[in-house]
């Protein structure tokens, strides 16, 4: 698809280290959406090809949708949905909010079941953490959903020749990963899940992080 003659970029999202720049866009195909492009020097197309066509796949509403990528004036970019509020972090990040348990258990359902569905497809995420979970409210419907995101560091698992070297953020990351041959697999996304539910519920880690 002619992504680079039907996209008009908008302001900035969110500036990623390591990664890139996000940016709200608008595409004469999708409509508003929001489009990530990546530093040259920090991109790895062999590395991002191996999960990015199985993610496109996925039909999952709690899953960020990936409409395809190029290169534009020589710069990768990949082109999503567009999640219309902030991440979980801004509730995580503000002790004073404290969400009814019945919204904690919608929430928490919504990313178990998104993580289900990468994980059926044979994915490691290897990043989960509040500021990749995105919060989207569809207009009028008054309600909010999770848009789990980021893909960056996404693996498909390969029990023979399993991942054995570094990822993730230091304090979503289970033990195993630092470990001299660590061996990567799904559980490293529930060891991250619990360290995200517990950061939203008490807006602390359970572990102090600078240690």
């Amino acid at each position: 698809m002619d992504f680079e003659n039907s996209l008009k970029l908008y302001d900035t999202m969110a500036k990623v280290p390591l990664a890139g720049v996000v940016f709200e866009a608008y595409s004469l195909n999708y409509g508003i959406v929001a489009v990530k492009i990546f530093q040259k020097d920090k991109f790895d197309q062999r590395e991002f090809d191996i999960g990015i066509e199985i993610i496109k796949k996925l039909n999952n509403q709690f899953i960020l949708k990936q409409m395809g990528y190029t290169n534009w004036d020589k710069f990768p970019f990949l082109v999503m949905e567009y999640a219309n509020m902030k991440t979980l972090d801004i509730i995580a990040k503000q002790p004073q909010i404290f969400l009814p348990s019945c919204t904690l258990r919608a929430l928490m359902k919504q990313i178990l079941e998104g993580m289900r569905a990468f994980h059926s497809s044979g994915l490691v995420h290897r990043d989960i953490k509040c500021d990749n979970i995105l919060l989207h409210s569809p207009p009028g419907s008054g309600r909010v959903h999770v848009k789990i995101s980021d893909f960056g560091f996404a693996k498909k698992v390969d029990l023979n020749n399993q991942l054995t070297y570094l990822a993730g953020t230091l304090p979503f990351m289970s033990p195993e990963q630092f470990l001299q041959n660590p061996v990567i697999t799904q559980k490293v996304d529930i060891y991250a899940l619990g360290i995200t539910f517990y950061k939203l519920i008490t807006h602390k880690y359970p572990i102090n992080e600078q240690r």
